[in-house]
């Protein structure tokens, strides 16, 4: 649900359909307010999606914007076409996130500090991993993450095979005896049973951070944060971008070198309760400029939605929805959304409903 130039969403204005690009590209100021439309050149800053992994997805790290834009300006100089499959950016933005768990959601979000990564490579006793170990030991330095992480996906083609294989079956005897890596463990040896043998990415989320999201947590991924999404659904919030350098876990194109320049082992991954601001309705705070979560829990009684002055966008997840602003009324059930413009001023709503409302993370 947003207005991604590669597929932006549908749209009822005036009796007839279009897109939300080009409602937002007649009116910029009046669509996203002039505050928005002037700091993100007359583009809706955010994306919301919901998001539903049955299987692992691809181990990815998002570059940040002067990244995004240097990355895109040099693969165009480059002479890469949109669509080449050996392009990492498909647009000039970063790509921010934060994911809300609607069930409970699976993650490996984040990079263990160095103790912590070693500890569970001695606890799998798989002999080729020993001397990354090692290395982390000798050092509280993060960059040795970075040189772990340099290794295994940059392992010999020949004895890739052989290292996931060891490392799958260590991860399920650990998993089986129980103790801290138990879970951790047990995910990565799931990782087997979605993705092919020699897929490094199995071993690389070894150095990654395990967590499991209970509905309404909330997870927020910054630049340079490397993650996988491995089971649950739940309501995504991004900035609008397409851009993402994978580490593993996908047949889609890996640039290693790249990736390591992304790829920030210190960066914060923080998990994130819902702030009450009252009348049922809850904040998820992050640092991105570009958007902003809510979550509203309604009854009967009319309450104020927030984000006032700029574009928003209404996803309802239970119940139904009614809005209600100068300009009219809708309702808004269970598996649909809507388009609020910074022109619809204030909006109201009542339920019984579950409704997330996306806007931008700065006034408008």
């Amino acid at each position: 649900m947003g207005a991604h130039p590669s597929a932006p969403s549908g749209v009822e204005r005036d009796g007839g359909r279009t897109t939300l690009d080009a409602v937002i590209a007649a009116d910029p100021p009046g669509e996203l307010g002039a505050g928005c439309a002037a700091r993100f050149g007359g583009r809706l800053p955010f994306l919301l999606k919901v998001l539903a992994a049955d299987k692992a997805l691809s181990i990815q790290v998002h570059p940040s914007r002067e990244q995004a834009e240097a990355g895109y300006r040099a693969e165009n100089e480059r002479g890469l076409q949109p669509g080449d499959k050996a392009r990492n950016y498909v647009d000039d933005w970063p790509k921010p996130e934060i994911l809300c768990a609607l069930t409970r959601f699976e993650v490996f979000a984040g990079m263990r500090t160095t103790v912590d990564a070693a500890a569970l490579l001695r606890a799998l006793e798989v002999s080729e991993l020993a001397p990354i170990a090692a290395d982390l030991e000798s050092t509280s330095d993060t960059a040795a993450l970075t040189r772990a992480l340099a290794t295994i996906l940059t392992w010999p083609v020949a004895d890739r095979d052989v290292l996931v294989a060891a490392v799958v079956a260590a991860c399920a005897r650990v998993a089986a005896r129980g103790g801290e890596y138990a879970a951790a463990c047990a995910a990565t040896a799931r990782l087997a049973e979605d993705h092919p043998e020699g897929d490094l990415g199995i071993v690389a989320s070894l150095l990654l951070r395990y967590m499991v999201l209970q509905p309404s947590e909330a997870v927020f991924l910054p630049a340079g944060g490397p993650h996988s999404y491995l089971r649950g659904t739940g309501v995504e919030l991004l900035a609008n971008s397409d851009n993402v350098v994978r580490a593993g876990l996908t047949p889609k194109h890996i640039d290693v070198p790249e990736l390591l320049k992304l790829i920030r082992p210190a960066v914060d991954v923080p998990v994130i309760e819902p702030r009450p601001l009252g009348g049922g309705v809850f904040v998820y705070d992050s640092p991105a400029p570009e958007f902003r979560l809510y979550r509203a829990e309604l009854g009967p009684d009319e309450v104020a939605l927030p984000g006032i002055g700029g574009a928003r966008v209404v996803l309802c997840t239970e119940g139904a929805g009614k809005l209600s602003a100068n300009s009219g009324a809708l309702k808004v059930t269970k598996g649909e959304s809507c388009y609020l413009s910074a022109r619809d001023g204030a909006v109201t709503a009542s339920g019984p409903a579950g409704l997330f409302i996306a806007g931008s993370g700065i006034d408008c």
